[in-house]
């Protein structure tokens, strides 16, 4: 698919340690904490560590030096350019067990919390532009609806909060992935953040996805990265939580044991999209999941707080996407509605577009179709339930058909009593169990 990106700005490299605008004693000890954990030496492996410039590690090095924290050994490693080594002084491995014993965070050096709030307006998820062939690229697959597309389109361009309802099974899941599949251009995400000198991770490998082919080599002749490397280059992120969602999981996590914090699932998913599926399946019923969210989605910020109970402003740029399969006004009051930008109706198919999805699958698996065991589904089997069509039947149905051949060891056929065997599964026949 050809896919229309924007170009995101890169966050500049440091050039020197005034451009890090952090505390420099949190600096000069998370390098100490991070040669004392990881046992590197050399300048070179340093710098890789903690994801900055080699200039700028060097002239960390050389402060700790100063301070007698650390010490040349006196001897140059061939293996890396003759570079020089250097190793903790006993003052130095005692400052580095005195940092780790306020905070065990070593490694990537963070952002400021003030700069990383510029590199989110740089890669806004508002920028994106996605066109209809993009969005139907990536959705493809689907069978949907000609005018959804038409609601869809606007919706997603406007990185405004979207809320899908309809009946269960009709792909309102499927249609969430499409439109994270097709923003196909690329953000920096931080390994962590600082805020009033407590570190924040943020980069996840579960939720984050890294470009691949664009990892900075950390060894080549040049001095000059082409980004940031204290950020990883990475797809929009994703985040989809369903039934499990609590409001707890929107704080920040904190750990008492390492005394660091790790950043909440909006925080993660910034500059892409947070589904948040089955809506009214949570323990928390869902206007109070909605009111949570209203800040964040009118003003374009997240009230987060730190241990001590300090609030602070976190960007939130994030497409929030609601997806129920109860009617609106059935969960929210219109105040609530209100603040959700766009409302779309997901529907199961027709019987024209069941059977063009029906036509699909077996097309797909191998199943040649049969006009009578058509006719029979259509006349006999939906009648039983009012002809009420959704995506996911044509699926369940074919593979159940495809079960029972596989079984009774006969060709790959549609006939009105296999349609029998598995519809039987499609629905649990209402009776009275005796206990």
């Amino acid at each position: 698919m050809n896919m229309q990106t924007t170009n995101v700005m890169a966050p500049p490299p440091p050039k020197r340690i005034e451009d890090m605008k952090l505390p420099v004693v949190m600096m000069r000890d998370i390098l100490l904490k991070t040669m004392f954990r990881k046992n590197v030496d050399m300048v070179g492996d340093i710098s890789k560590a903690i994801c900055l410039p080699r200039a700028v590690t060097q002239e960390l090095v050389d402060m700790a030096r100063e301070q007698r924290l650390l010490e040349a050994t006196g001897t140059l490693n061939a293996n890396s350019g003759d570079e020089m080594g250097y190793q903790l002084t006993d003052a130095g491995k005692g400052r580095a067990q005195d940092a780790l014993a306020q905070s065990e965070y070593f490694g990537a050096m963070p952002v400021p919390l003030d700069v990383y709030r510029e590199q989110v307006k740089r890669q806004s998820i508002r920028n994106i532009q996605i066109t209809r062939d993009q969005l139907t690229g990536a959705m493809g697959h689907l069978i949907l609806p000609p005018d959804l597309l038409d609601q869809l389109g606007p919706a997603v361009g406007s990185g405004r909060s979207i809320l899908m309802y309809g009946p269960p099974g009709n792909g309102k899941s499927s249609i969430s992935n499409g439109i994270r599949d097709a923003m196909g251009d690329k953000v920096y995400v931080p390994h962590a953040i600082e805020y009033a000198g407590q570190v924040i991770t943020v980069y996840d490998p579960i939720v984050h996805s890294a470009a691949e082919g664009d990892e900075q080599d950390e060894n080549s002749l040049r001095r000059t990265a082409r980004f940031d490397s204290r950020y990883v280059k990475c797809d929009r992120p994703t985040v989809i939580t369903g039934g499990e969602l609590s409001l707890n999981m929107l704080d920040l996590v904190y750990n008492p044991t390492a005394r660091t914090y790790q950043a909440p699932l909006q925080l993660k998913s910034t500059g892409g999209i947070f589904i948040v599926d089955d809506l009214g399946r949570q323990e928390e019923p869902p206007q109070a999941l909605v009111n949570r969210w209203i800040v964040p989605l009118e003003e374009s910020k997240d009230i987060l707080a730190l241990q001590s109970g300090e609030k602070f402003e976190v960007p939130f740029d994030t497409l929030v996407i609601f997806s129920t399969n109860f009617h609106p006004n059935e969960i929210f009051d219109q105040a609530a509605l209100r603040r959700i930008f766009y409302k779309i109706k997901i529907d199961g198919p027709s019987q024209e577009n069941f059977l063009k999805i029906f036509a699909l699958v077996a097309k797909k698996k191998g199943l040649p179709l049969d006009e009578t065991s058509l006719i029979h589904l259509l006349k006999t089997k939906y009648p039983t339930i009012d002809n009420t069509y959704a995506n996911y039947q044509p699926v369940f149905l074919i593979d159940q058909i495809i079960s029972i051949c596989e079984f009774e060891g006969i060709p790959y056929q549609m006939r009105p009593d296999l349609i029998d065997r598995a519809w039987a599964n499609m629905f649990v026949k209402d009776e009275h169990i005796v206990k």
